[in-house]
């Protein structure tokens, strides 16, 4: 029996040493795990072989730096948004206030040429427009004179003549300020002021029907020679234009009348 046993002991040794020795490297745990770790030693070898590491350090240095620079310039840009938006917000400022200072202005002339328009009178020296610009003023009192309203209109185109000597409206102004006189019969004071059109403002369209209004004061004040004068230098001067024909209509009729 116990020499059994000893038999048994042996065969299982020999058994187990046998299986060992049958079972392939591959399958070994031992070996697959040596062959893990030698493969990993050859790639970490191969990267310190041809310098890659270092590559990637430098790389990543110069993206830093990179990364530096971009973050200052973004700084420098937003401080100088900072400073536009700024001087944006001043001039903003600046021009609000400046169109509410016109348009106070505005409201101020607007509010003296509704008054002077719906029936209000003129004082000494005032415009129709107090603190308007000429234009302004040239039409609220041109517009007098169509409502027919000829001693405020003439008050109005005397006063823009004064605050606007310089104006390009100012020989059109003189013009109507002689017709306001016309029209109401004051036949001396607007032959004078048509002739300051003739003389002051030679250039002006509006001077071949001053010298026709010339030819018509002197007509109305009886001055034949003189009303003659006037209307055949109309005829003369401007030949082509309406204040030409008017001149031979009234030449005509005093033809017709003996004068």
């Amino acid at each position: 029996m116990r020499k059994l046993t000893g038999y048994a002991l042996i065969l299982l040794i020999a058994v187990a040493v046998g299986g060992c020795a049958m079972m392939p490297p591959e399958e070994d745990p031992v070996l697959v795990k040596l062959d893990d770790i030698d493969r990993r030693l050859s790639a970490v070898e191969r990267v310190l072989a041809n310098g890659s590491l270092v590559d990637l350090t430098v790389q990543v240095d110069g993206l830093q730096r990179e990364t530096a620079e971009i973050r200052g310039r973004t700084e420098t840009v937003e401080h100088e948004a900072e400073i536009t938006t700024g001087r944006q917000r001043d001039l903003y400022v600046d021009l609000d206030e400046r169109i509410r200072l016109l348009e106070e202005r505005m409201q101020g002339a607007s509010a003296g040429s509704v008054s002077v328009l719906d029936g209000g009178s003129l004082a000494p020296g005032q415009l129709p427009v107090p603190g308007g610009s000429d234009r302004d003023n040239y039409q609220a009192a041109f517009e007098l004179l169509k409502q027919q309203r000829y001693e405020p209109a003439a008050q109005a185109f005397q006063q823009f003549l004064i605050s606007f000597p310089d104006s390009q409206l100012a020989d059109n102004a003189q013009y109507w300020l002689a017709e306001s006189y016309y029209v109401t019969d004051k036949f001396d004071e607007a032959l004078g002021q048509f002739s300051v059109v003739i003389n002051q403002h030679a250039e002006s369209r509006k001077v071949p029907d001053a010298l026709l209004k010339v030819g018509y004061c002197n007509y109305e004040l009886e001055r034949w020679n003189d009303a003659r004068a006037a209307l055949v230098r109309v005829q003369d001067e401007y030949s082509d234009t309406t204040a030409a024909r008017l001149a031979e209509q009234r030449l005509n009729r005093m033809d017709d009348e003996g004068h």
